[in-house]
């Protein structure tokens, strides 16, 4: 509960401190639930919504899915797909929209172990089918992550988490945009994770998802399959 409370006491402090000084900074806002099948097979459902001021003017949100399948303990395979809308800038979902997109996406995410840190690669090649036609896009993300506290139910509650994202196209030219993030992960059970940051955007000269800084607030919930108990096995081998 005084972890808990930490969290909580922190973003509300954020939160003033971002309205006293009247930051030009936005907000960036995560819905993430999965469902894991098996150990190996993993299915999730994400929404996101981001505004360019603190909680207004909303201009953009997503809605996304897909299925990872972990085919070694450092190697993850993803499947994924969504639509992604971007708003015109100036107020709340402003219309004409700068972006209507469909997006299907491959990824790989590689990791590894170095004492207490764990090195994050993921590698995502987007299929764009956009207002202005196809388009495709290279992603590279290199992430370095840090748990700590008291162990808890085999993991410990913290994580510190710092990544930084290029994104490339095969056109001129070429580089598109560049993301820093900077977070802290607090797991609150097996199934529950709580995540407060600040996260960087430099585009260029790009019309979607624009914008600069914003405070991103993440709520993540995961499902586990119930596994059968031998009683259970039995009994419907018996059946059967």
């Amino acid at each position: 509960m005084k972890q808990f409370s930490f969290v909580i006491c922190f973003i509300i402090f954020s939160e003033k401190m971002v309205c006293a000084q009247s930051l030009d900074i936005g907000s960036w806002n995560i819905l993430n639930l999965s469902y894991n099948y098996t150990e190996k097979l993993n299915f999730f459902g994400e929404g996101q919504i981001r505004s360019l001021k603190f909680y207004n003017q909303f201009h953009y949100y997503e809605l996304k899915g897909g299925v990872t399948y972990k085919i070694h303990n450092s190697v993850k395979l993803t499947l994924g797909v969504g639509t992604y809308q971007t708003y015109k800038q100036g107020g709340n979902f402003e219309r004409p929209k700068n972006n209507n997109e469909f997006r299907l996406w491959p990824q790989v995410i590689l990791t590894q172990g170095i004492n207490r840190f764990k090195i994050e690669q993921r590698y995502r090649l987007e299929m764009r089918w956009t207002s202005n036609g196809y388009r495709n896009r290279f992603r590279y993300r290199f992430g370095v992550l840090y748990p700590f506290g008291k162990e808890k139910d085999g993991h410990k509650p913290f994580q510190a988490n710092i990544n930084n994202e290029i994104f490339f196209t095969n056109n001129e030219p070429y580089f598109e945009r560049n993301r820093m993030q900077l977070s802290l992960n607090y797991k609150t059970s097996k199934k529950m994770t709580l995540q407060i940051g600040y996260l960087y955007q430099f585009d260029y000269k790009i019309n979607d998802e624009t914008g600069r800084d914003f405070i991103v607030l993440g709520f993540y919930y995961e499902l586990f399959r119930k596994e059968k108990s031998k009683t259970e096995e039995r009994q419907e081998l018996k059946d059967y």
